[in-house]
This record gives C-alpha cells, structure tokens and sequence, in this order.
C-alpha cells in the first residue's frame, strides 16, 4: 500500500488513542519510513505502533539490540535517504547522548522521541516525570544547539510530531521530543487531517555534488547512493567533511555556523501559548503534562481576584529567551510547575530579573489544581 493510499483511509477520521499512538501517527503523516528501537517504559507504545504500520506505507521497522544500536541505525538511514525516528525513556535516551552529539556534528535530520519517567536511573519505571528537560538541551558533550518540543495534549502530540521532522529537515538538525509519561499514556480524542492539507519541509538534497557541510549557513545533504563520495565524520571536519581536527580555525567555524544556524533562528522556531498577559501581576510558566493543570489553577487564581497570566512552552530549546524577558518585566513574581525540582526554573533566572519560584512535584504523580493555587497564594500572601 502506498503511503497516500494509507493515510487517505484516516482522513478526518476520530480515534480515541494514547499520547505515544498519536506521536507515532503523526510521524506517518510527516513521512518517516524508518524507526529502530528498543522497548522502553512509558515509550513502547510508540514502537509497537511503528512495527505494525510501518510496513504498510513501505516503511522499515527494526527492534535493535539496546538503544545504543537503535540511534546508530537511525542515523544511517537518514544518510540513506530515509525520514528516521526513534523513541525511549530516560534510561535509553542516556544512553543515546553520543550519537545524539554526532548527529548534531553531522547536521542529520532526525526526530528522538523522549517520553520521560521518573529518575535517575531505572527510577519509577512505570510513573511519568519531566526531569530530562536539561538532558534534552545539555546532555552530550560540547558546544551545540538544540531544537526541542513539548506537546501538552494527545492532539498536540500528534501536531506536533509533524513540526518536529519539519523542524529536523529545514535546519539538518536532530529534534527531541519531549513527552512525558502522563501525556504519553493518557487516552483523548484525535482528529486525522488530510494528508493533502498538511504542510511537509522536503529534505533539501543536492543533485550537483556540493559541500554538505558548509559554504551557507545550512548547507544541502547527499544521501548515500547518489553516485558522490561524501564523508560523514564526528570529527571537525572542513565544509568538504574531511577531517581537521587540529585547526583552531577550522573548528571554530563549523561549531559557530552549527550554533548560529539555530540561534539565529530562535524566534522563528519557538513557539508558544499566551494567556490572561494583559493585566496581569503574576506569571505561571509551564509546559506538557504540568501545563494542564496549572491553566486549572490561574482560572482559579482569577476566580479569586489575583492578576495572574500563564505561558505554555511548546518548544522547550530553543529557550523562548525572548517572551520571557518581556513578560518578566511586567510582573512581580513568576512560578513554574514542573513534574522536576525545577530545570526550566532556572533557565527562566537566567533572563528576568523578578523573582522564580519552582512548584515543584515528583513522585511520579501529577499536580493537582489546588497544590498549584496553594503554592502561589502562599507565596503571594508573604507580600
């Protein structure tokens, strides 16, 4: 069966179906052929959805040995001509930070699905946390940018998912996607579009044999089995990708033009969601799971008479420095809950000057409205 042929049938369709299902729907539709992993809780939903429908849109699945061998793969196939994806949890997405480097220093178009659980280590395997939000943006070695996503809905995961391999294909950059355990595992309505309405970025291949790895800020691929010899090395490498790893200069320029071709870009790929910022004298910052009830309690807030605004993060890095800054002048105090002891907290110091109050909750379990409007009126009343 073709892939238009496929997604044809799920046009306008309605299913009631997990977060992991719908981000792996959305792949589908964003025209990933290819995904090796290895099964991992909160994530194997993801992979098992991959296995059974992949073949049907002439697609490639395989289960790899760890999650070692799972992004290797992947990033072969990308170099193959294929759409590549992966999925795990805390664990495998540790063990994946290498290679999640060099496709960064390889400008490899790739999505990494992360649904979080609680940690460090083996953690709670079953029970859904936030805490690799800074792993997302600073877990492999050296000096890089990072695009990251967050979706805060079944829906939105399947939105999503498809501006992540966008993402990954216009800046020939590796994408994470950050779901967490509760969104992952949560059951709500999807609404399917027609494959003919969605916007697809194709993969920028040259025909001409070309530099891929320089010679413009976000040089065009060439796959393997074109007929040109490239070398694709996690080395510095010269815009040609033959290796030059003892030249400051050369260094300094492939690592400034991989960083400027994200930072200069960071307005445009962040995105995010506004509420009740007109008025107000407190600001609620959060993002996935946490968000939903955190939108619950500035409701509530507002019921009660206090002036409080809220700011969803959908694209988690690169940081939304931008909205935050301005936001962070107009109030007295910002709080941000977060199912971790307070990551994005602390990148959210780093660009206002008021004061950042993590509501923080780990365990495994959600927050609840109410923790969220205790911990603010607390707060608000020291005043």
């Amino acid at each position: 069966m073709t892939r238009e042929n496929y997604l044809s049938k799920l046009k306008n369709r309605t299913l009631f179906i997990q977060g992991d299902e719908a981000a792996a729907y959305g792949a589908l539709y964003a025209g990933c052929n290819f995904f090796a992993g290895y099964p991992i809780t909160p994530a194997s939903e993801v992979a098992e959805l991959m296995a059974k429908e992949l073949p049907k849109v002439d697609g490639y699945y395989i289960q790899m040995e760890d999650e070692i061998a799972s992004i290797g793969a992947m990033i072969g196939a990308a170099w193959s001509g294929g759409k590549s994806m992966t999925a795990t949890s805390g664990p495998g997405f540790s063990l994946m930070q290498e290679n999640i480097g060099y496709a960064c220093m390889t400008e490899t178009p790739c999505v990494i699905v992360n649904v979080q659980r609680s940690g460090p280590s083996t953690g709670q395997a079953t029970l859904a946390a936030q805490g690799d939000m800074l792993q997302a943006r600073w877990g492999t070695h050296g000096d890089h940018e990072m695009i990251a996503l967050s979706p805060s809905s079944v829906q939105e995961s399947f939105d999503l998912m498809l501006e992540a391999f966008n993402l990954s294909e216009k800046y020939r950059n590796p994408v994470i996607f950050l779901l967490d355990g509760e969104v992952g595992h949560i059951r709500e309505k999807v609404v399917f579009p027609d494959i003919n309405e969605v916007n697809i970025h194709p993969r920028n291949i040259s025909k001409e044999k070309v530099d891929v790895f320089g010679g413009m800020r976000i040089p065009p691929m060439i796959e393997f089995g074109q007929g040109h010899r490239i070398h694709v090395t996690g080395s510095t490498h010269k815009s040609n990708g033959m290796r030059d790893v003892v030249s400051q200069e050369a260094h300094d320029k492939l690592i400034r033009r991989l960083n400027d071709k994200i930072e200069s870009n960071r307005d445009e790929i962040s995105k995010y969601e506004l509420h009740f910022t007109d008025d107000m004298e407190y600001l609620v910052v959060s993002y996935g799971a946490s968000a939903r009830p955190s939108m619950g309690a500035v409701l509530k807030l507002r019921e009660k008479g206090y002036k409080v605004g809220f700011l969803r993060l959908i694209t988690i890095w690169p940081f939304s420095s931008t909205i935050v800054k301005e936001l962070g002048k107009k109030v007295k105090n910002i709080f941000v809950p977060e199912m971790n002891l307070g990551q994005i907290s602390r990148e959210i110091e780093r660009f206002v000057s008021c004061a950042v109050h993590p509501v923080s909750k780990i365990g495994g379990v959600a927050h609840t409205i109410n923790e969220i409007v205790y911990e603010i009126e607390s707060e608000v009343k020291k005043y």
